[in-house]
């Protein structure tokens, strides 16, 4: 009923403003007696609204769009360097535990000070490609447990930000997290499962941790391109250098 109704306020609005528009062009014609100016006038205003169109549609709003854009994402970095400073970075160290090959990506990782556009762009498709090997053998699943247990007020507040709809990617980080979360905590024993059990949570593991790689390097090239004071911080404190301290030396 409410759509029908506003659909009936424009076209009343619509033959409104047409009618207001003969008027002008009688009283036009009634004065100066021209039809010939009249329609050079009229047939030169519709050619332009095509124009006006392209300029004002196309070009003027996509520009507003792109910088709306950015705007929200700058937004949202804010938000992702909060989730890191909180969150990502020592979840990076508690996953690399489990990593079979960490030795391998650590080595490449660390010194990703002098990297450019180009490295980064690589290093990220090597990670989507890349298959992790997770090894729950070793235990470790009590400390992860408790560590995204206490975490999950902070990740239940990102959750309730709105634009992060905006970032597909990092909501699927986010949605992997509790995923994981509530894998670990609903098991009274995380200690005696079965090997069939360690392969499941093995492989969620294996997707929070290879959508965090892919969100931390995508937040640190950020950090590079736009505030160098932070990525000093941040490659000092690197989790996949064991060698980083935050002393600047």
């Amino acid at each position: 009923m409410g759509i029908k109704r506003i659909f009936n306020w424009q076209v009343a609005l619509g033959v409104i403003l047409i009618a207001l528009s003969v008027i002008v062009y009688v009283i036009h014609y009634i004065i100066f007696r021209d039809v010939h100016h009249i329609f050079i006038y009229l047939i030169g205003d519709i050619a332009f609204v095509f124009f006006e169109v392209l300029l004002v549609t196309l070009i003027l709003h996509k520009l507003l769009s792109s910088r709306e854009k950015l705007s929200m994402l700058k937004k949202l970095n804010m938000v992702i360097g909060a989730f890191f400073s909180e969150v990502g970075t020592e979840l990076i160290a508690k996953f690399s535990v489990f990593d079979v090959d960490f030795s391998h990506i650590a080595k490449e990782l660390s010194g990703l000070g002098g990297w450019t556009r180009r490295d980064f762009a690589r290093f990220d498709k090597d990670i989507k490609r890349r298959e992790a090997s997770i090894d729950l053998s070793g235990g470790g699943l009590v400390v992860l447990n408790d560590f995204l247990v206490e975490k999950r007020p902070f990740l239940l507040n990102l959750l309730e930000n709105p634009n992060l709809l905006e970032h597909e990617s990092f909501t699927n980080l986010l949605w992997a997290v509790f995923h994981l979360t509530e894998e670990l905590s609903f098991r009274q024993d995380l200690i005696g499962l079965t090997d069939t059990d360690l392969e499941h949570v093995a492989g969620d593991i294996k997707r929070a941790y290879q959508l965090l790689i892919h969100e931390w390097l995508s937040y640190m090239l950020h950090l590079q391109r736009n505030y160098p004071y932070l990525f000093s911080l941040a490659s000092r404190t690197n989790p996949f250098n064991p060698n980083a301290r935050v002393e600047v030396r």
